[in-house]
């Protein structure tokens, strides 16, 4: 696949050239152009301590939406997000707690060589050495997800990119790397973990050959845990068509990186997982506890 940086240029949206009715420059064309509408805005904070909080709700939420979407498998998987004032530090679920009871109160701060800094629990070893090696070696990436699924870890198996057979899957058109590197091997060994970080390059996305899936974000847990969410149901929709036998019809290169570059972007990530942090809000109020 071709890295980010490598990535042909689209044709500029004349909307993203205008402001919002507040004045702010748009960042979406999904934000509205009427002025005096409730839509989530992406918030500001004065103090790091503002920042952590959000930061460690916004991954809890991020462990109870994998639950919800069935994409637990026993103790494996591992969500981390970056410290906003300690950078060389994140913050990750812990060790053998289900998604569906992981809270503030067990959450763990750990370093990049796998000591806890902060929490009760012990740390996913297979998780440290993924993360850690891709949060080092990718100053820039803020927040990380991956997990053992059945549709990730069936498509993960064939050692090929997802090709953009809709809008959805489009969004990771020429931003998602398959690495081959230690592929089927568990990833306790620290040189694991720095092949796929190597091999991660700028994309959004890693399909790890005979392991799974995985996803990064340089804005925010939000849309770390969105996208896995979504590549996930791209691999499910890709499998449904081949079982089929039917040759799809793909999305031409160009539509599929107008795709990528306006539903696809930070902002949508972000956007797309606030309608699921405010449904747990509402029926799960122990994941503040």
């Amino acid at each position: 696949m071709l890295d980010t940086l490598d990535r042909p240029a689209t044709q500029p949206n004349p909307l993203l050239e205008t402001a919002t009715p507040d004045g702010k420059p748009r960042v979406s064309i999904y934000q509205p152009e009427q002025a005096g509408l409730i839509f989530p805005d992406i918030p500001s904070f004065a103090t790091h301590a503002e920042e952590r909080l959000y930061r460690q709700k916004h991954l809890v939420a991020a462990c109870r939406a994998f639950a919800q979407h069935g994409l637990d498998y026993g103790f494996a998987g591992h969500l981390t997000v970056r410290d906003p004032e300690h950078p060389h530090l994140y913050w990750t679920n812990p060790m053998a707690v289900h998604f569906s009871q992981v809270k503030l109160s067990n959450l763990i701060l750990a370093d990049h060589d796998g000591r806890v800094v902060e929490g009760k629990y012990a740390i996913n070893r297979a998780g440290f050495v993924l993360h850690a090696a891709v949060h080092e070696e990718h100053p820039d990436i803020v927040a990380m997800c991956h997990a053992h699924t059945v549709y990730g870890t069936a498509w993960a198996s064939t050692g090929r990119p997802l090709p953009p057979v809709s809008q959805d899957a489009a969004v990771f058109f020429e931003d998602h790397v398959v690495i081959t590197a230690e592929a089927g091997a568990v990833a306790v060994e620290t040189k694991a973990g720095h092949s796929v970080a190597s091999a991660f390059g700028k994309n959004r996305a890693a399909i790890h050959q005979n392991h799974g899936l995985l996803t990064a974000s340089r804005h925010s847990i939000d849309e770390a845990a969105f996208w896995f969410i979504a590549l996930e149901r791209c691999c499910q929709v890709q499998l449904l068509i081949e079982a089929s036998g039917i040759t799809p019809q793909l999305v031409p290169p160009e539509r599929a990186r107008y795709s990528r570059e306006n539903v696809g972007n930070e902002f949508i990530g972000w956007l797309h997982f606030q309608p699921i942090y405010d449904q747990l809000v509402a029926t799960q109020p122990d994941m503040f506890d």
